[in-house]
């Protein structure tokens, strides 16, 4: 037995803004195209990490997204639950560096990346 193996770590990035084209308008049936770039980020990130998508959308829906646009092979899961992983991509975060005050002014003041 190999006991040689080399486990990933595990990144949870956020479909709708991150990987597409998403400006806010939600619609549950209709995933936005995918954002320029996005294809080779996954292929490189995959390549180190083992990527799971995290999204509130249909698993299915997603899944079928993925695969129309040919990163489903870069993709490990569809999950609609923040699991425990080594990092969070997502367009609706706050980054606590250990200052509360600081964290207060953040939330106060924050917007998605979309509407700067």
């Amino acid at each position: 037995m190999n006991n040689n193996r080399t486990f990933k770590k595990t990144i949870l990035i956020d479909l709708d803004g991150v990987l597409n084209v998403y400006d806010g308008n939600f619609n549950k049936n209709v995933i936005p195209p995918i954002k320029n770039g996005a294809k080779s980020f996954l292929e490189n990130l995959s390549e180190n990490y083992e990527i799971k998508i995290f999204t509130t959308r249909n698993k299915i829906l997603t899944a079928k997204w993925l695969s129309d646009n040919d990163i489903d092979k870069f993709v490990e899961d569809v999950t609609n639950v923040k699991e425990l992983c080594w990092l969070y991509i997502d367009d609706r975060a706050v980054t606590f560096n250990g200052d509360f005050e600081k964290l207060k002014s953040d939330i106060a003041t924050f917007k998605p990346w979309y509407k700067n």
